[in-house]
């Protein structure tokens, strides 16, 4: 018997490793010249571009296709993945069909191919795609002017980085359509002709201020109240010219100043010795920094960086590459080294990370939102641009490359660091947008460490244990399962399996923060607890089927408990879920995460039971189900759990306190166990514990536990025996007190 119980898991282990290393060792077919030449031919042209007849033939040195009307090219179509490699949480390229017309226009696009599992098992595809064909219309050519700034991302709820992966994608592939067949005016990127230049770094900057601005070492916007109100008056918006500025038309409204401090002599000039190195150890390497000085009625830093840690008045742009400044790449001056230095109000370092695209040679503009109010919420805005050009001085001429031979077809892809930099961008912004969710996450996960690790005390009282497990579970269900959308599933592990294969990145799986956080927290978890710290604790679905069960308890609802031998039969079949799911993702991944419906995870936490009838039915019975046996599914049906409970033997610890009177003769913790975790012989399985610590509550128990008890009573009898007579000591007893007899 004991060898049916060990056994089954350490051949399920063997098993995976086999068909890892069997995965492994096949060899990858060749990749295909471009992706739109496999993906064209299933295309109809009128479904992108209305009206159209056809596609032309593919072009030899770009990526691209004609889209044909009446004979005539009205658009050029073309796929995101063959210019930009961003990659979904899937780990793979999100495919998009992209037509641009000749004034550099989104002329059509539609999604052709991804591999996003919140699409394919959560998200209706019907909705992704109609926010992917709302891009019809999108100018790039404002887009390249502005930075990519002038249009605002539509997302859906729990499908946040797969629309931040198709949106970069579109826009940044669009623009290199664009400029690489000269759309819309656009000036092709390999058309740029000249000397290139570096920054010299043994060049001079004059030490006054006033020298500096009349050599363009600092460039100047000066606004006075009768510009703002004169281009405020000319706003679409009526209400603009009626809340005008009050202030005399001369009085200075804002006089910004800006100097690209990152070039050593300017950084010298302006902040001095000392503060120049400080800002040289600021700097990573690649780091760029600006300086900006304000003064007047306006601040262009603003308060809204204070919320939501972003500089929302300012915005650094150059061609395409937008900037925008947080408060981590920000740093006030303390003083000017600079002689004749006015006083201002504002004086602030923003540092331009590595990886934006920004070219310090050449020209960029920071461009400044002015607001003003109009009614109790609304707001117009109006922008003024401050242009900046690195005077000559501060540059020199470098050799030209040599040229590179001609390039095959496929070569229009985006270069491997320009994408890493892209990808590496796009994650770190998700990550600076999701700080309060880590920081509520990270207060989680320290607080069930704290409970773990201290457990001796947690369980003491059994009262306060319960209503803090409740009480946590119901955080972990609304806040971290239906606000945050934080539910690990078995398709992450099918993805990950995926990516090792075609390539690991870890830029892919760090496109979702929460998820990322999570399974570093439940791979340490598995070394110390098991299983148990994700699927007690922290699994959405998990809480709601016990936070449902406590309730059905409370209605007296009754709870059946199934006889060992029937439940030791069924709680393997979560193993074979698992193991059929993973052979179906070495032959079709996609397929694989359809079969992985069997999760009602997206169901019931990512989407709220807003879904078709049949889903909704299938989480709403595995719930009912779990009225009458607890965790009915994390017990027999979760793959999840399965994929988690293979490695849990490899745990390093036995936090779990047993007596020896466990299990013989002692049966009462076998038979509370939530989920039957408890052999009748007394040791646990941690291959099914969820650590819900309910057998630590009875360890301790005074009124429960037999052993407690027992050592309760004796202890109680001890003391009882050990008490004295407090009154006088007997005669003759060596405390007595000493009687002396009166002399005679």
């Amino acid at each position: 018997m004991i060898f049916f119980r060990l056994s089954p898991h350490r051949l399920l282990l063997s098993a995976i490793l086999a068909l890892t290393w069997l995965l492994l060792s096949v060899p990858l077919p060749a990749a295909a010249q471009t992706v739109l030449a496999q993906l064209l031919p299933d295309q109809i042209a009128s479904d992108l571009v209305p009206g159209a007849e056809g596609f032309g033939p593919l072009r030899e040195d770009l990526a691209v296709a004609p889209v044909l009307k009446g004979g005539e090219t009205v658009a050029w179509a073309f796929v995101t993945s063959d210019f930009v490699g961003t990659t979904g949480y899937s780990g793979k390229p999100i495919h998009t069909l992209v037509a641009v017309d000749p004034d550099g226009k989104v002329a059509g696009v539609r999604l052709v191919k991804h591999s996003e599992p919140i699409v394919l098992i959560g998200i209706p595809e019907a909705k992704v795609r109609t926010l992917v064909e709302g891009y019809q219309g999108l100018d790039l050519v404002a887009e390249a002017q502005s930075g990519g700034t002038t249009h605002e991302v539509d997302i859906i709820s729990g499908a946040t980085v797969t629309v931040m992966v198709i949106d970069d994608s579109i826009v940044r592939s669009g623009l290199k359509v664009a400029r690489a067949l000269g759309l819309g005016g656009l000036a092709p990127e390999a058309a740029a002709t000249g000397p290139r230049y570096e920054i010299d770094t043994t060049a001079q900057a004059p030490a006054d201020w006033a020298t500096m601005e009349g050599d363009g070492t600092l460039r100047r916007l000066s606004l006075d109240v009768g510009q703002v109100n004169e281009a405020f008056a000319a706003n679409p918006d009526p209400r603009a010219a009626q809340r005008a500025l009050t202030e005399p038309p001369e009085t200075t409204f804002i006089d910004m100043q800006v100097a690209l401090v990152s070039v050593p002599a300017i950084g010298r000039a302006i902040l001095g010795e000392a503060a120049d190195q400080n800002l040289r150890g600021w700097l990573a390497e690649g780091d760029r920094a600006i300086a900006v000085f304000g003064d007047g009625l306006y601040s262009f830093k603003g308060s809204g960086y204070v919320r939501g840690g972003i500089f929302d008045r300012i915005v650094l742009i150059q061609d395409d590459v937008s900037v925008r400044f947080r408060d981590r790449d920000h740093r006030r001056i303390n003083s000017v080294a600079a002689e004749g230095a006015p006083d201002f109000a504002e004086m602030d370092l923003f540092r331009i990370p590595a990886g934006t695209g920004f070219d310090p040679t050449k020209p960029f503009r920071i461009q400044l939102l002015v607001q003003r109010e109009v009614g109790p919420i609304d707001k117009v805005f109006q922008t003024f641009d401050l242009g900046y050009d690195l005077p000559p001085q501060y540059l020199r001429q470098v050799a030209a490359p040599a040229p590179a031979p001609e390039a095959a077809p496929a070569a229009a892809a985006a270069p491997a660091a320009e994408e890493s930099q892209a990808q590496a961008e796009l994650w770190k912004r998700i990550w600076l947008d999701s700080q309060v969710k880590i920081a509520v996450l990270g207060v989680m996960l320290l607080v069930l460490t704290g409970v773990f690790f201290f457990q001796h005390y947690a369980v003491r009282n059994e009262r306060r244990f319960y209503a803090f497990r409740m009480i946590y579970l119901a955080v972990t269900l609304i806040v971290l399962g239906w606000m945050f959308n934080a539910q690990l599933s078995v398709v992450n592990i099918m993805a990950l399996t995926g990516s090792v294969v075609t390539g690991f990145s870890w830029q892919a799986f760090l496109l979702d923060p929460l998820t990322f956080i999570l399974w570093f927290a439940v791979a340490a978890a598995l070394l110390f607890w098991g299983r148990g710290a994700y699927c007690g604790w922290l699994c959405p679905f998990g809480a709601l089927q016990e936070l449902t069960n406590q309730v059905a308890r409370k209605l007296r609802i009754p709870q059946w408990t199934l006889p060992w031998g029937l439940h030791e039969r069924l709680w393997p079949i979560k193993y074979m879920i698992f193991l059929g799911l993973f052979g179906v993702s070495l032959a079709s991944v996609e397929q694989a995460e359809r079969l992985a419906e069997v999760e009602p995870f997206k169901t019931a936490i990512i989407l709220n039971f807003v879904r078709a009838w049949p889903f909704v039915a299938y989480a709403v019975a595995l719930l009912v189900a779990g009225l009458f046996v607890e965790r009915f599914y994390c017990r027999y049906l979760c793959p999840l759990g399965a994929a988690l409970a293979i490695p849990a033997r490899i745990r390093m610890f036995d936090w779990l306190k047993r007596y020896h009177e466990c299990g013989n003769p002692c049966q009462i913790c076998a038979h509370e166990c939530p989920v039957q975790a408890i052999h009748p012989t007394g040791e646990i399985n941690p291959n099914e514990c969820v650590n819900c610590l309910h057998c630590q509550v009875l360890y301790h128990s005074p009124k429960v536990c037999p052993v407690v008890i027992k050592k309760m009573k004796r202890r109680d009898k001890l003391a009882a025996s050990a008490v004295p007579d407090l009154g006088r000591p007997p005669a003759g007893h060596p405390n007595a007190a000493r009687v002396t007899e009166p002399s005679t």
